[in-house]
């Protein structure tokens, strides 16, 4: 069993991606979850009403930053944990790298500040590997506009605050070593899905 976080701008593909590879696990009898956040619990899920939305009171950046946190811990104690403990794969869609990169980078608060509540949220818990989609900006938006929903409150954010964004998960991705796999989201979702069972398979992690 192995954890998996997916990264990466706001249409890169990661939904996808997850999708495949959790089909290819259970080909191979691997149990699995699938999960994202903010969510992954009933209260996380409640939250991410509140993060999204774009009426009303939004939170402010210190707010926000503290609301993820609040998730992640009810996330990492409710599923992840009790997940990994029954030896099944955990697939995440964003973790505590988001953190770093919407908030420390995109709301430029403190990134050590960023850290220290990510560790605390955890308890040190760390994916086995990261997987970063990276796609230019100006792509992620002419994704994003060709959607039929309507934008939630970090999709309207500016190209600006999306160059911060994908600054900060390539920052990330250089210093984490073995941990971070980068794959450019302008390759095909089927090429995309080759590169990461073959990355996996290197691991001995899949057959």
């Amino acid at each position: 069993m192995h954890f998996l976080a997916f990264e990466g701008l706001d249409g890169a593909g990661k939904s996808t991606l997850i999708h495949g590879l959790q089909r290819e696990l259970e080909a191979q009898g691997q149990a699995n979850v699938m999960t994202r956040e903010p969510g992954g619990s009933a209260l996380g899920d409640e939250v991410r009403e509140l993060l999204l939305r774009v009426q009303d009171d939004a939170p402010v950046p210190r707010a926000e930053a503290l609301l993820y946190q609040a998730v992640r811990a009810q996330h990492v104690e409710r599923l992840i944990k009790p997940a990994l403990a029954a030896r099944k794969w955990v697939l995440c869609d964003r973790f505590a790298a988001s953190s770093v990169a919407f908030q420390s980078g995109g709301r430029e608060i403190n990134e050590d500040e960023i850290h220290w509540l990510n560790g605390f949220s955890t308890r040190g818990l760390q994916p086995d590997l990261y997987v970063l989609l990276d796609l230019p900006v100006d792509e992620s938006l002419k994704r994003l506009s060709g959607r039929a929903q309507d934008p939630d409150r970090f999709e309207r954010e500016n190209r600006e605050f999306h160059e911060r964004v994908r600054t900060a998960y390539l920052r990330q991705a250089q210093a984490g070593g073995e941990r971070w796999l980068v794959l450019s989201a302008l390759e095909t979702p089927v090429r995309l899905q080759e590169l990461l069972l073959s990355e996996l398979k290197k691991r001995k992690w899949l057959n």
